[in-house]
């Protein structure tokens, strides 16, 4: 899931920054051999209830509640006053040195300026944490709405992935009863082996297909049943033929993904003399699986538009499961209707881990 990625602690963070800060205050101090001032710590607290302040309150209450002038306003007045406050508390220099401080300030007439410079100083220094404060809460809080948005987003193509499949599932029962039922108005003997072939589809469908990956191999020996079965209502079976290719063992797929172009070939690959003429080539590389479905245009697509309930989910099921990672091409020149899909099984590992 989105949010269990691992990220930087927000204590960590925090506790570099005063780290950080505290280091870069002390730093000409240290290098120049000259004691810490008493007051730097102590200013170095301020800093900290400075930023807090307005990490869990300011930017929440005010920021990003669309108030911005408000806060821009209080943010100034807030590290003016800060400024101001330092300045008296804590003075440039020790308490022992003021005087003979503000005799040389004096003397040179620049006793305003020089003060005023450090008041400046002093609100620069408070306002870098502060802002930083600010920038850091902003990033925080839109990188938990993206994770939110992203898990929102994961969980609604999941939900719409398993409405495709509800809707999938009754459209191959009702090909299926129509088979079978087919066979018993004729009283063909191959009835009873068909109610067999179905029951095993339908334990498929209730035990597996529910995954969100099954083994290619069972999805291979579904398509085997489901082929067989149609194959017994017909009455040319040898013009149906299922040539499948190449090593499955260590690949996954969806369930239930190249079943929808199957069916379409069976449903609509029946000419005006009621032969039927199915080809299916299904070949499986190293990173890549190949299907070919071709039929000739029968009776029943030339008088329909639709094109199948099934197909279309598949289709948005492609483009839910490899975003980037198939391909799909379907040629329709009237008299033969032909599928090519080549799924990339390493981007799509790529893309879903």
């Amino acid at each position: 899931m989105v949010l269990d990625k691992k990220n930087i602690p927000q204590w960590l963070v925090h506790a570099l920054l005063w780290f950080m800060l505290y280091g870069l205050l002390s730093y000409p101090f240290l290098t120049g051999s000259r004691s810490l001032p008493y007051s730097l710590l102590a200013k170095l607290l301020l800093a900290m209830a400075l930023f807090y302040l307005n990490y869990y309150y300011l930017v929440p209450k005010l920021l990003l509640k669309d108030r911005m002038w408000y806060y821009i306003v209080l943010s100034v007045l807030l590290l003016l006053a800060v400024g101001f406050y330092t300045n008296i508390v804590f003075p440039p220099s020790p308490p022992d040195e003021l005087p003979r401080r503000a005799v040389r300030m004096r003397q040179h007439g620049d006793g305003g300026p020089g003060a005023f410079r450090f008041f400046l100083m002093t609100t620069v220094i408070f306002a870098v944490p502060y802002i930083f404060s600010t920038m850091l809460k902003v990033y925080t809080e839109w990188q938990k709405n993206e994770d939110l948005r992203k898990l929102v987003e994961k969980e609604k193509i999941q939900s719409e992935l398993q409405f495709l499949k509800t809707q999938l599932n009754p459209h191959f029962l009702f090909n299926s009863l129509n088979t079978i039922y087919s066979l018993s108005v004729k009283q063909s003997p191959d009835t009873s082996e068909a109610v067999i072939n179905l029951s095993e589809l339908m334990r498929y469908m209730l035990y597996e297909a529910d995954r969100k990956l099954v083994p290619l191999g069972k999805e291979l020996e579904y398509i085997k049943s489901y082929v067989a079965l149609q194959r017994l209502r017909l009455s040319n079976g040898e013009d149906v033929s299922l040539k499948i290719s190449g090593e499955e063992r260590g690949k996954f797929v969806p369930p239930l993904l190249f079943i929808s172009f199957i069916e379409n070939a069976f449903k609509y690959g029946t000419d005006y003399n009621g032969k039927t003429f199915v080809k299916i080539n299904l070949s499986v590389n190293h990173e890549s699986i190949h299907l070919q479905v071709i039929n000739i245009i029968g009776t029943f697509k030339a008088k329909t538009k639709s094109s199948g309930v099934g197909l279309e989910n598949v289709k948005n099921r492609l483009n839910y499961l490899y975003p980037h990672s198939h391909v799909l091409l379907i040629n329709d020149d009237g008299k033969t209707y032909e599928v090519n899909l080549t799924l990339n099984l390493k981007n799509y590992e790529l893309h879903n881990h």
